[in-house]
């Protein structure tokens, strides 16, 4: 089976049986993802780690479909009804539901009311009526009587025979599957509001009459649906459109078909046309339901998850500041303003607490404390998290700079999501146990404007707050993609192993919570390593851990150059090849690029390292350690704008985009609350998928379009010739109740009610 599952990946990633064959056998080995990527392209042909990480989830969902399917071949055997044609079924399925579909009638179970009326006899009777409408069913039935069995009457009789044909009928796996297609195709789901739950339940209004076909739905519209019915607000279901409410239900119709009863006005007709009502209303919808708006949240989830994973791989790889002295300010009114110094390297120098805002209104001692420390410790930047206060916080730190001109930083508002989370941590506790939990919170932003992707390694990425509606999907599903998210990303940059936390070397390829510990232990009691082979005296970090991790752990400053670069030391003999024939030192060939592209990679291949590696090498050796991240830039927000009340349409500002959904984008334009940019207002053109114009930490341009202050909402646009409308005071009243289908509502050339009040919901829960 081996063969077919490799055979099946390499079709839907678009690779050859070859490559798929050469990674799985690298990942049942215990390759990881970062490593075969980057360091075994010869044996992949090059897939990159999207590829190989949708490969390692298709291959652990057909090998569970080949156990299955073993294991339901060996149970149909066992019942001595597994013939020829049966097999070739279960053999051709491709589906988890598929196989589960053709089991239904040999699963072992309780005793249904079917095998009670087969016990009784009545088999006969049912496969009598339905091959032969022409008998009447109370004459007939008269003939199964068995007062012993509990069939004391006719009706009895046929009660039994008519659970028998039910459960044929929705057994019939083909007949599933038809129907469970027609109403994946066809279906539309339907929510209304439930009785009495109008008011607690208003931010859902939008859904209270309401339907959509499934097969068109968004995740997010989904996922807002089934939260209303997990709250108790909605009902949902799932139904064919019927124009006709007198005609049989288009699905009976279908079963109708299949075992070819028809109303010619027969004896037997009536009775087995209610028979196919009974099968459809008490047998087989429900349970189709079930499964497809099962399918639907598994859909959902996995959209929801991609845009989250997406979002934190952009977040990630944002532009670091550098190592530069940073200056940390957690903004506060009441509890005042967090203040945190750190070094180039992330250590923590010094830490105040100031109230320059209500109630004590020191701002003038304030600005005093912050000048000494900026001075004290020659700050380059100011990181501002971006929290209640943070304008405020800005333009103390704009002032300080106009009465210090000296001083000479760079102030920057940024994300402090999951900061609060860090500081009330273990980890935090473990660095610094005598600190204050909210200075903790302000040495977090400092260093995530040094390096982004250092610092939010040590926050649960579901802290992180980039996704829609992350927690309503599987959490495992989550964290295992987010956690392979932070995984590709920490190795696609790669780590400096004597200056990097242990959360960061965790995440190097090959490396766990333990060795990254007895990393940061060696290198504590030994001192900084100096070369890429002392790693190797790390207690358990063996040859197999070595040959993972080395390629992602840079010694900068160390005996050999090439231990700053992401050449594997496995590839070292390649580069002393190529020392030899140029007649160079290393460091004469590192950083030479005019050089470096003189160098024809071809002439230094071997059995072991093709051209993609080669290739590899000479770009490393051309731009060493280079960081695939972008040049650091910082938005500027518009001088007193600091509040929802300070905007007015027509603004033209610029702003940070902190969040990516399906329906539009987030941006921090300064103001405590972000404002949405629907996808329709993204660009000049049709715009599919938000991803492919902005992504998160991108500093875009936008125009306020509209502000609605009791509703909390800021309708943005990144399409700058857009007219503005009237700015709201109030919420201008309810949505009426009328029964809409998703698109644009009348007079609103871009905004589909049901996504405005999402964006609402979501805009709200975010900024809590």
């Amino acid at each position: 089976m081996s063969d077919s599952i490799e055979h099946r990946i390499a079709d839907e990633i678009g690779a050859s049986a070859h490559q798929i064959a050469a990674a799985v056998q690298l990942l049942d080995e215990g390759a990881t993802v970062p490593f075969i990527a980057r360091y075994r392209k010869e044996a992949t042909g090059g897939l990159d780690d999207t590829q190989l990480r949708t490969l390692a989830e298709r291959l652990v969902y057909l090998r569970e479909l080949e156990e299955r399917r073993a294991a339901i071949l060996a149970s149909v055997a066992e019942q001595g009804k597994l013939d020829a044609g049966l097999r070739a079924d279960i053999e051709a399925a491709e589906t988890k539901q598929r196989l589960e579909d053709l089991y239904l009638p040999y699963k072992p179970r309780r005793r249904t009311k079917a095998q009670i009326a087969r016990e009784a006899g009545l088999a006969p009777l049912a496969e009598a009526l339905l091959a032969n409408p022409e008998l009447v069913p109370e004459q007939v039935a008269g003939d199964y009587l068995n007062a012993e069995a509990g069939v004391a009457d006719a009706r009895a009789a046929l009660d039994g025979a008519r659970q028998i044909l039910m459960e044929q009928f929705a057994e019939d796996a083909t007949l599933i599957g038809e129907l469970r297609d027609l109403l994946h195709d066809r279906g539309e789901v339907r929510a209304s509001v439930i009785e009495g739950k109008e008011n607690e339940g208003a931010k859902f209004r939008d859904w209270f009459d309401f339907q959509e076909p499934i097969a068109a739905m968004p995740s997010h519209r989904a996922l807002a649906l089934l939260r209303g019915r997990n709250e108790g607000v909605l009902k949902l279901a799932l139904d064919l459109p019927r124009p006709d409410a007198d005609a049989p239900h288009p699905c009976e119709q279908r079963i109708a078909a299949r075992f070819g009863i028809r109303d010619q006005g027969r004896a037997a007709d009536k009775w087995l046309a209610e028979t196919v009502r009974w099968a459809w209303n008490v047998k087989i919808s429900l349970s189709l339901e079930l499964d497809l708006m099962g399918a639907l949240r598994e859909r959902a989830e996995e959209e929801a998850i991609r845009v989250f994973a997406r979002n934190l791989k952009d977040l990630l790889l944002a532009a670091p500041a550098g190592n530069r002295n940073t200056m940390g300010l957690d903004p506060g009114i009441r509890t005042g303003v967090k203040v945190a110094v750190v070094d180039a390297t992330g250590k923590l120098l010094d830490t105040a607490t100031v109230y320059p805002f209500e109630p004590r209104r020191d701002r003038e001692g304030a600005l005093a404390t912050l000048a000494a420390l900026a001075q004290k410790h020659a700050v380059e930047l100011i990181a501002i998290g971006n929290g209640t206060a943070s304008r405020e916080t800005d333009a103390l730190a704009a002032e300080l700079g106009t009465r210090h001109p000296a001083l000479r930083f760079t102030r920057v508002v940024v994300s402090e999501a999951g900061a609060s989370v860090y500081s009330a941590s273990e980890l935090a506790a473990r660095e610094f146990p005598n600190l204050d939990v909210s200075l903790r919170g302000a040495v977090s932003i400092a260093r995530r404007l040094q390096d982004p992707l250092a610092e939010l390694v040590k926050i649960d990425p579901k802290s992180i707050g980039v996704g829609q509606y992350q927690h309503d999907v599987n959490q495992g599903r989550l964290a295992k993609s987010l956690d392979a998210v932070v995984e590709d990303c920490v190795n696609a940059v790669g780590v400096d192993v004597n200056t990097a936390s242990a959360p960061l070397l965790a995440r190097i390829s090959g490396l766990n919570t333990l060795l990254a510990g007895n990393i940061v232990a060696h290198r504590d009691s030994q001192g900084p390593f100096r070369d890429r082979r002392a790693l190797l005296e790390v207690p358990r970090l063996g040859p197999r851990t070595f040959e993972q991790a080395a390629g992602f752990l840079r010694i900068p400053n160390g005996d050999n150059p090439l231990d700053a670069s992401a050449v594997h030391p496995e590839a070292y003999p390649v580069v002393e090849r190529i020392l030899a024939r140029v007649h160079k030192d290393v460091r004469e060939l590192m950083g030479n690029g005019a050089f470096v592209k003189t160098i024809a990679a071809a002439e230094f291949t071997d059995e072991r390292f093709g051209l993609p590696t080669v290739k590899d090498i000479l770009a490393e050796l051309e731009k060493p350690g280079r960081d695939p991240r972008p040049a650091f830039r910082s938005a500027a927000f518009r001088a007193g704008i600091e509040s929802p009340a300070d905007l007015e349409p027509g603004m033209l500002l610029e702003g940070v985009v902190t969040n990516v959904t399906n329906f539009g984008a987030f941006v921090d334009i300064g103001v405590h609350q972000d404002g949405l940019v629907h996808i329709s207002a993204l660009a000049d053109r049709y715009v599919k998928d938000p991803h492919s114009v902005v992504k998160a930490g991108q500093v875009v341009k936008v125009k306020v379009i509209e502000v609605d202050l009791a509703r909390k909402r800021i309708a943005l646009t990144m399409r700058l010739a857009d007219e503005a409308r009237p700015r709201h005071a109030d919420t201008g009243g309810a949505h009426g109740k009328e029964s809409r289908r998703a698109g644009p509502r009348p007079g609103s050339p871009s905004r589909p009610a049901a996504e405005s009040a999402l964006a609402l919901a979501f805009a709200r829960a975010r900024n809590k």
